[in-house]
């Protein structure tokens, strides 16, 4: 039905544009004097909390076997400690229109991966697709005018951590699957083992951040993006159960474009015309390296079927 069509990309739009805003407002906390340690312990504990209130009302259980907790540590690390922490330390030096820009580079980075683990065929459609991609950070590093800075190019490489690493989530998660308890509680799973592992690293690091002092707006920045992050994730999974996850995948070009339009509206941002022509050669290149159409009872198994959709935007 026509109205259906409606909901569904009204329902993508939002998803997008709340996934796009939390990049702005991670580049704001950041640079407030927050660290990357103790941010991440919140926000995995917020997101933890609310999710696994989700998985109650459910009437859900966590499995902890052995092999379902390799797996919650496997993407608790390779999908928020790691990726977060160089993600932030970047955001902190890049504009947020950046770090939106190259976070758009993940499903080019899976399709190698993939061909490199034997979970897929060469194309030489994807191929190109991903030779858009790296043309595209060319445009970024390359052109003296392309950045506000010049010195910034040093911090390109840094930012690329994030989405190698969610690739190489995605291609793990795609071949062993989610274990028999779906998206959201391996989800549940990985951020509660990462607020484990975070809370000893920001104590001694000295990035812990107290509660019990006076909280700022860069602390409410904070919670919001982990709420937004966790409120929208679950409706992304929702949305690849409802229309697939070729229809869910093209959010990957909404947290893009909104994570710039947010940027440009609440930081003042500018970009040069490298910048755009890098935007439309990456919107090119993710468009040729999707996969197929699956059918959607199959979509919904792993966590990450399409790389595409693994953007977690600020909450990396």
């Amino acid at each position: 039905m026509k109205s259906d069509r409606l909901f569904l990309v009204a329902a993508l739009l939002v998803m997008g544009a709340g996934w796009g805003a939390t990049i702005p407002i991670s580049k704001y906390y950041v640079t407030q004097g927050l660290q990357p340690f103790g941010v991440l312990f919140w926000q995995l504990l917020i997101g933890a909390l609310l999710l696994g209130s989700y998985t109650l009302v459910q009437g859900k259980k966590l499995p902890l076997t052995r092999r379902h907790l390799a797996l919650y540590t496997f993407v608790g690390l390779a999908g928020t400690l790691i990726p977060g922490f160089f993600s932030m330390l970047s955001m902190k030096y890049l504009p947020a229109g950046i770090m939106a820009l190259i976070m758009s580079s993940v499903p080019m980075l899976v399709f190698p991966i993939a061909l490199l683990m034997g979970q897929d065929t060469f194309s030489w459609k994807r191929f190109f697709g991903l030779a858009l991609g790296l043309v595209a950070v060319g445009f970024i590093v390359a052109p003296e005018a392309s950045l506000p800075e010049r010195a910034m190019v040093a911090f390109i490489p840094l930012a690329l951590i994030g989405p190698f690493c969610y690739a190489i989530e995605a291609n793990v998660v795609a071949k062993v699957g989610t274990l028999g308890v779906g998206p959201i509680r391996v989800l549940l799973g990985a951020f509660t083992i990462g607020t484990i592992l975070a809370l000893p690293l920001a104590l001694l690091t000295g990035q812990w951040i107290s509660p019990f002092e006076p909280m700022g707006w860069p602390h409410f920045a904070v919670v919001f993006s982990a709420v937004i992050h966790a409120v929208v994730y679950g409706g992304y999974v929702w949305l690849v159960g409802r229309a697939g996850s070729v229809f869910a995948a093209q959010v990957a070009y909404l947290v893009t474009g909104f994570g710039l339009l947010w940027s440009i509206l609440f930081l003042n941002e500018t970009y040069s015309v490298y910048i755009w022509l890098a935007l439309s050669l990456m919107f090119v290149g993710v468009f040729l390296v999707q996969p197929r159409a699956k059918p959607a009872l199959e979509q919904t198994a792993p966590l990450v079927k399409d790389g595409a959709t693994r953007i977690r935007s600020a909450n990396l």
